[in-house]
């Protein structure tokens, strides 16, 4: 069968890909960047080079396939984020109707049952929304929780200030490895026995900020380390001095405040999966090596 994976050589979909050739399918994976095309055929996979914006790429790429795993890669310069999150949603819906796929796995987020209120993750919410439009379509709408490399972002502040720190981290939040989420993915494309749409949530662990600062915090021998809940004003103001745009600051600070307040994971709570594999304290190590690199 003829899978196409979206997210170049991403955390999940290069090792996404791996298993899907390894199980001798026939699969095309999409990247914007002419240098990975090498790569990309070094792992037995076609490089399909283009832009998920670009409609009639996305609808040469799909010809053909049975099933694809669709996400939004992330688009630092845009001018109104959830709405182009929410306009690559409709390309891939666009796209899968004209080319006739029947199965789709779609990465989404835990959260994405807020049509606003929580960052980029409600573009995520329109994403879903286009793809359920579809009829005679089986789609899993994949949910991860935060993700455990988010973490790392947090080594500048601990250099330079001592602490961790983000405009959450009181209640509890549940947390994953993206090689949790590729198996999970992996399960869904090579059996394709799931019906009509639904949702799949993906979490690892569930933790407080206090938690994360005292296990990764004992890994870089930093065993006083504290988290700090910060207001949504100095959260938006410390993204904006690290460089994002204000759209994208803006975006983080209100998806920030969705985990804190405990809206982005009311429908988590509800459906509550089975805890993967990966522990906080499992993915301490790769923090720490990160931490002295």
């Amino acid at each position: 069968m003829k899978y196409v994976v979206a997210g170049s050589l991403g955390n999940i979909s290069k090792p996404l890909s791996e298993k899907l050739v390894a199980a001798g399918h026939d699969v095309t994976i999409i990247s914007s960047h002419q240098d990975k095309a090498k790569a990309i055929e070094t792992l037995g996979a076609t490089a399909a080079i283009g832009s998920v914006e670009d409609l009639q790429f996305l609808k040469q790429t799909f010809k053909g396939a049975g099933a694809v795993y669709t996400m939004v890669p992330p688009k630092w310069d845009a001018q109104n984020w959830k709405e182009w999150i929410g306009n690559i949603g409709q390309n891939y819906a666009a796209t899968i109707k004209d080319a006739g796929v029947k199965f789709v796995v779609n990465l989404s987020s835990v959260g994405a049952h807020m049509p606003d209120g929580c960052g980029p993750v409600s573009g995520l919410y329109k994403a879903e929304q286009a793809l359920n439009a579809l009829t005679d379509v089986n789609i899993k709408h994949l949910r991860p929780a935060y993700f455990y490399q988010n973490l790392l972002a947090q080594v500048g502040l601990i250099q330079h200030a001592g602490i961790m720190g983000a405009n959450f981290g009181e209640l509890s939040f549940p947390i994953v490895h993206p090689s949790d989420i590729t198996d999970a993915a992996a399960e869904e494309l090579l059996n394709l026995s799931f019906t009509g749409h639904s949702v799949r949530y993906i979490a690892g662990d569930e933790v407080t900020g206090t938690d994360i600062a005292s296990v990764l915090g004992k890994a870089i021998n930093k065993p006083d380390l504290k988290w700090v809940v910060f207001s949504d004003e100095d959260n938006l103001n410390g993204l904006l001095q690290a460089g994002l745009s204000e759209e994208v600051s803006k975006n983080y600070t209100e998806m920030g405040k969705a985990v804190r307040t405990g809206e982005m994971s009311e429908e988590y709570e509800k459906n509550k999966p089975v805890l993967s594999k990966i522990k906080l304290t499992d993915f301490a190590t790769e923090f720490a090596a990160g931490f002295n690199a």
